[in-house]
């Protein structure tokens, strides 16, 4: 009997519990989906990669192989983008990671405003 009073009680758990634990999960990933989505949805708005398949689309005459192409191109780029998060993520504070990421998009818009500067 000693035994049993020295163990840590187990939380009780109803069942109106579990459904909301459920939801609230459902929730977080139709949101971080949501955010996914509509911000690359509306960076590669009018880039030039959407030109560069306007172009292909309009040249050739299979329009959806050409779909085709360029919907596998962006998962594989996608996907390449999501491994090497998740590999850096493993080696790298969130803080390092925030840090290195604005170094390079700064060091990418510096280069952009060089380019044009010399035109």
């Amino acid at each position: 009997m000693s035994d049993l009073t020295n163990q840590p009680a187990e939380p009780i758990v109803t069942h109106s519990q579990k459904p909301q634990a459920a939801k609230e999960r459902k929730r977080e990933v139709w949101g971080i989906f949501s955010s996914t989505f509509f911000t690359i949805f509306l960076a590669e708005m009018g880039d030039k990669t959407q030109l560069a398949t306007l172009l292909m689309s309009a040249e050739s005459q299979s329009p959806w192989i050409v779909f085709a192409g360029a919907a596998i191109a962006l998962i594989a780029t996608s996907l390449l983008g999501v491994v090497v998060g998740c590999w850096l993520r493993d080696r790298l504070s969130p803080k390092m990671l925030e840090t290195s990421a604005g170094a390079l998009l700064l060091f990418i818009s510096v280069m952009l405003l060089w380019d044009v500067m010399q035109m």
